[in-house]
């Protein structure tokens, strides 16, 4: 709705002024006016075009968890590999089929979500717990929407919405100091007896090794001043 604004001013006896204007509803509609509209519309075509250039491992990890929340089952993948997973324009029934060095390949993997620019949920393995990272994908993917003690879990009408990442994690090496990490390369593992925190490398708001490693220590329920070991991982980041 379009307004009309009325300039009002009030002065006290000290000569203090205050700015005060009133604001009314006009009646005549104004269409270029429906910003919230206009915003959500110009979100969903970034959306669809980011999901049009989405790479074999997101587009496993989207089919999963629309698999998972629009007919509630798990995401079946073929034993061979073949072409890129078909997304969600396949009809219910069809299961997508998987690049081979997607099935050949065992490795940890995480799944993160973001809406609207916000993290949504984030899962994953340190280590391979299934015979394939396309196994592990499908498995995480549904984890992260419903299995993320921070968030309430995903419902179906966020689909839409969902940015999504597959970090595929290299093998963990055990590391003498801090010194020898680096927020942007690497990712890091602290473990204190059987408490263990990850950290993910190249995260937004994490510029130092001091924070990464604050904050995984954090994850793990470790006290700041705690021993702790450590470990990096390298990882290949999927969009």
């Amino acid at each position: 709705r379009s307004v009309r604004a009325e300039q009002l001013s009030y002065e006290d006896v000290t000569g203090v002024g205050y700015g005060i204007c009133a604001f009314r509803l006009r009646e005549d509609p104004a269409p270029d006016r429906h910003f919230l509209q206009q915003y959500l519309q110009k979100m969903q075509d970034q959306l669809l075009r980011e999901r049009a250039q989405e790479d074999p491992y997101v587009a496993l990890a989207r089919r999963s968890l629309e698999t998972y929340l629009t007919e509630g089952r798990r995401l079946q993948i073929p034993a061979a590999g073949g072409r890129q997973p078909a997304g969600e324009h396949a009809g219910a029934g069809d299961e997508p089929e998987i690049p081979e060095e997607m099935m050949r390949t065992r490795a940890g993997a995480f799944v993160s979500l973001h809406e609207h620019g916000q993290l949504r949920g984030c899962i994953g393995t340190i280590l391979p717990v299934t015979g394939s990272v396309a196994e592990e994908i499908v498995r995480n993917a549904v984890s992260a929407a419903t299995e993320d003690p921070r968030f309430a879990p995903v419902d179906r009408e966020e689909l839409p919405w969902l940015q999504i990442s597959v970090d595929v994690l290299g093998e963990p090496e055990p590391i003498e100091s801090p010194a020898q990490l680096d927020v942007k390369r690497y990712g890091v593992i602290v473990t204190n007896g059987g408490r263990r925190g990850l950290l993910l490398p190249d995260l937004d708001g994490v510029d130092t090794v001091d924070q990464q490693i604050r904050i995984a220590k954090q994850k793990a329920g470790i006290m700041p001043k705690e021993d702790v070991e450590l470990q990096r991982f390298e990882v290949i980041r999927h969009h």
